[in-house]
């Protein structure tokens, strides 16, 4: 294994790009082709990686946030019709445009469980440059009115991987206020750092959701010495049509401005170039890995500004399967979940 220190010391600076847009609301058809023109848009500009939000195709569920759940019922009913399957003919449209560009795409997707038609998962997509597709991560939990939509997804996903630009991570949205899981990724050496958003005007007036999104992206920064890229959605006329029509409460809440935030984090804290606030359009920022090294010495949280002996995170990353069938597996090979006081299981611990 190939340590982390001697792939920075080869690495050189690279440019990023952050999207900030609305998708073509619950249509993931239509928003996988829109993936791909804009993967292709940043890769003419000279950017290797391209985020883009949470649940980007196709949508995410404001009405959740504006009706009585009765009166958003039969919307859940659309979701899951415009969910998709992973892996899938929409994401197979984006790993090929990963691939034509030599870009790693980092994308949010509402997932449709396997298993289940009242299943559907927050899911943040990790493909690199070649177009492999290398992570699934269901966000762990769905944060207030979304657990009207979204099941708990587990730490299956949970990894940092080794992409073409560098170690990296992702979370979504709300997760990014996750001490634990932060640090879970930071611990598995995460370099770059990857938070999908969806503006959500719909809080209390006096809560600025751009503020506290950039907020998020610098308290993970400072403290891991890594670079994040911010990508949020946008609101769109379609969107305000779809879900708020003409009733003047709802169209009110959805359309209160600063809640969207795009921008990249530097290793100290700080921002690197111009973020975007509300407007559409993308974000372009220079990443260079090495900036990670000297900040380490002062606060490495996951090496020697710790304490390893009192301090004791264990991740379980198995995926959460509804049921596990015997007949799936060879005989003698059943395997049995490990005790919580169990101390063995090392590929299953982060420790912290």
């Amino acid at each position: 294994m190939t340590s982390i220190g001697n792939e920075i010391s080869k690495s050189r600076p690279f440019v990023a790009a952050a999207v900030q847009a609305a998708p073509v609301y619950l249509d993931p058809s239509a928003t996988a082709l829109k993936v791909a023109d804009l993967v292709r848009e940043a890769a003419a500009e000279g950017a290797r990686l391209v985020a883009f939000p949470e649940v980007f195709i196709a949508g995410y569920p404001y009405w959740n946030w504006v009706m009585t759940p009765l009166e958003g019922s039969e919307w859940f009913e659309r979701l899951q019709r415009s969910a998709i399957d992973v892996p899938g003919p929409e994401v197979d449209v984006v790993r090929a445009a990963a691939r034509e560009a030599g870009a790693v795409v980092v994308v949010g997707v509402n997932e449709r469980a396997p298993h289940s038609l009242g299943a559907i998962y927050n899911t943040t997509l990790t493909i690199d440059a070649d177009g492999t597709l290398l992570g699934v991560h269901r966000k762990l939990v769905p944060t207030w009115a979304e657990k009207l939509s979204w099941a708990p997804g587990d730490a299956a996903g949970l990894k940092v991987h080794p992409t073409a630009v560098g170690p990296l991570g992702v979370l979504a949205c709300g997760e990014n206020t996750n001490p634990l899981a932060r640090f879970a990724l930071l611990s598995q050496g995460e370099l770059i750092h990857v938070a999908g958003y969806i503006s959500l005007p719909v809080a209390p007036p006096e809560y600025d959701m751009a503020a506290a999104i950039r907020l998020r992206g610098m308290t993970h920064s400072f403290e891991g010495k890594v670079f994040t890229v911010i990508s949020c959605s946008t609101i769109s006329e379609e969107i305000l049509d779809t879900v708020a029509g003409e009733d003047a409460g709802r169209r009110e809440l959805m359309s209160r401005g600063h809640s969207a935030y795009t921008g990249v984090i530097g290793p100290d804290g700080t921002e690197v170039g111009e973020p975007l606030i509300d407007a559409e359009g993308i974000v372009y920022a220079e990443i260079d890995l090495r900036r990670c090294i000297q900040p380490k010495q002062m606060h490495d949280v996951v090496g020697g500004y710790n304490r390893f002996d009192i301090f004791d995170l264990q991740v379980d990353t198995r995926r959460r399967e509804p049921v596990r069938l015997r007949e799936a597996f060879p005989e003698g090979e059943w395997p049995e979940p490990p005790a919580a006081s169990e101390e063995s299981d090392s590929e299953e611990r982060t420790s912290g």
